[in-house]
Order: structure tokens, then sequence, then C-alpha cells
């Protein structure tokens, strides 16, 4: 089950004590005290409860969530404006002011406040009874404030949200920077160790090679047999030594480790790491792959809504071709568009001979293919 986070719940209990606010508006408010009628006005709360919907669920700065939140607003104003001077329905402008933070800019922000005391004014105007001027100027004073208070307070959670996935997303590409710096001090001294053992043991074994290969020639049949064995030795010690050389220049760290410590640098997000024991990679693919959840990772924390875990697994099939899966529980996405790192993600794989695809219909996934490379 996806927990909801800190922004997440304070929204859900902020709209719960809207939703308070408004319910009991047509069972409390005296006969003629609405300016329009009942059905119209529950019509008009649940016309404000699908814009403010509209508002949250569309992704900031675009046009669906410009009209929701425009909506809200105007919505808001006219519930408060047909029910004027009754309890804390008020209260839907200042959450109006807040929502406002999440949606646009500070000058959206601006605009939302001054429509809403706007409509306070009249709100107040409207209202029965005499109203001393004193109090209508008080009353407007307090929920100004209040809009600007809740707006201000949702900028900082806002802001101080965006600095928790900036240092997230640091701490991934420091891990995963760590991890191949590690390995490329590894493989410079293997590289090191293996010339000197192509250099100090390949070249006297060849000489050797040479020096029995002349010595089977000689008279001697006794001889030659002892030559033509130690030829043969000769021959499978410089086989092996080529071999071990070889296989100093190719060998991978572990991708399992590799990966779990570019995930265990993301606290906010469970990540999941399985790689199957059958998969073998070189050093070039465990670097691609390893800068490839380094972007899944850093996409799921900038991007997944309201995404608590990401499952990433890596197979290999019977040729040797490594598949990545990753998948977050997040919010569908719609729509796939390769910014920067999804476009990083495609030129990794293509650049070793493969191939990646991404899906978001059900929370977002990204599959990364990679040809065998590795000699059995």
């Amino acid at each position: 089950m996806r927990r909801l986070g800190p922004e997440e719940t304070s929204g859900l209990t902020t709209l719960v004590v809207c939703l308070a606010v408004v319910v009991p508006v047509p069972f409390v408010a005296e006969p003629g005290r609405m300016l329009v009628p009942l059905v119209v006005w529950v019509l008009l709360a649940l016309a404000w409860l699908v814009a403010t919907g509209v508002a949250v669920l569309r992704p900031p700065r675009t046009r669906a969530a410009y009209v929701g939140l425009a909506a809200q607003t105007l919505l808001a104003a006219a519930l408060v404006i047909t029910v004027p001077g009754i309890g804390w329905l008020p209260i839907l402008l200042v959450f109006g002011a807040a929502l406002s933070t999440y949606v646009g800019p500070t000058r959206v922000t601006a605009v939302v406040v001054v429509a809403n005391t706007l409509a306070l004014c009249v709100a107040f105007l409207l209202a029965p009874g005499d109203v001393h001027p004193f109090e209508i100027v008080l009353s407007l004073g307090l929920y100004l404030l209040l809009q600007v208070g809740s707006a201000g307070v949702s900028a900082t959670l806002q802001r101080e949200q965006r600095m928790r996935t900036e240092l997230t997303v640091a701490h991934a590409e420091l891990a995963a920077a760590a991890v191949l710096g590690e390995e490329a001090t590894r493989a410079s001294e293997r590289l090191r160790i293996s010339r000197e053992l192509h250099d100090l043991i390949g070249h006297q074994l060849t000489v050797l090679t040479l020096e029995l290969e002349s010595a089977a020639h000689l008279p001697g049949e006794r001889g030659a047999e002892h030559v033509q064995r130690a030829r043969t030795v000769a021959r499978e010690l410089l086989g092996d030594v080529r071999a071990t050389v070889g296989e100093l220049r190719r060998r991978a760290p572990d991708l399992r480790e590799a990966l779990a410590a570019v995930a265990s640098a993301v606290p906010s997000l469970r990540v999941e790491v399985d790689v199957a024991e059958d998969v073998v990679a070189d050093e070039e693919q465990t670097a691609a792959l390893v800068r490839v959840t380094q972007e899944v990772v850093t996409n799921a924390v900038r991007h997944a809504e309201m995404a608590t875990e990401l499952r990433l697994t890596v197979t290999a099939d019977a040729d040797g071709a490594l598949t990545l899966v990753a998948r977050d529980d997040g919010l569908s996405s719609g729509p796939v568009r390769l910014g920067n790192g999804l476009s990083g993600i495609v030129e990794r794989a293509e650049a070793l001979g493969g191939a990646a695809t991404f899906d978001g219909t059900s929370g977002f996934a990204v599959e990364a293919w990679l040809p065998g490379r590795v000699a059995s």
C-alpha cells in the first residue's frame, strides 16, 4: 500500500477541513439567507470540488492546472458571496491561496489573493444586518493575513521539498561516481598487472618455446621426446598467461553490489535491486547499467508522483544479452517526453549496441537492453 508523504497528508487534511466547512452550510443556513437556490449552491460546491481536483492532480504550470485553479477561485468566491456572513466559509479562500503556490509562480498567487479579498469585500457588503466598517476592515485584514501566511508556508514547504529532492539526486550521483571511480582504479591496477605479466612472463615463455622448437631438430631420440613435452608445457603455460591477462582486462565489479550502492543513497525512496545469478557484465556494461540506474532513481525522485518504491531487475538471456527493467509505483505519467536524463539512458544503451524503451501507463517503467559481449 502506498504511503502518503507529509505534503499529501497536509493537503488532504486541509481539504477535509474545507469539506467540513462546506457540507454543513445547506443544513444550518437560515431560510432566505442564500442568494441562490439551495440546489444551485450544492452544484456550485460540487463544481468547486472538481475544480480543486483538477488543479491538484494536473502537473503544475500547465494549461489544465491554471484552468482548474481559475475555476476553483471563482467557484470559491461564488460559494462565499452567495451565503454571505455565515461561519468559516471564507476558509475556502485561504485554501485557494495556498493551493495556488503549487500551480504557478508568485504572481499567480498574488492574483488569487487579490481576487479572494475582493470576493470577501462583496460578501461582507451583502451580509444581512448592520456591520460596522471597522469589523469589515478587521475581518478583511485577518483573512488577508491568513491567505498570505498559508501561501508563504506552502511555498516554503515546496522549496524545502525541492532542496531535499536535489540533495537526494546529488547523493545518487555521488554514489554512482564513487562506484565507477573505484572500478576505474581497480581497472587501472588490473591493466598494470596484466601488462607486467605479459611483458615479464609472456615474452620469456615465447623465447622458451622458440628455443625448444630449435632443440627439437637436434639429434637424439630421447632428447627430442623431453623437448617435445617441454614445448607442450610451455605452450600451455603461455596460453594460461594470456587467458589470465585477458580476464584481468575485462573483469568487472559485482553488478549487484554496484547497483545496490546507488540505490542505498536514496533514503526517500525504497529501491529493490534484483540481479539474476546468471548475469555476467563486463566493465563497459557495468558502467552503463550503473549510470542507467542513477538516471532511473533520479527520475523517480524528481518526477514520479506519490512514488514510494522502485523495483529494479537485471536478467540475462541465453546469448548473454542483459535486460534492466525498472518500475516505480507512482501515479501514471501519461505520454513520455524524453528529457536530458531519459535521453541519456537511450544514448548509453545505443552506444553499446542496445536500446531503451519507456512506459508511463502504470507508474513509470524503463527497460534497457544490452547485447551479450562476454565470451563463455
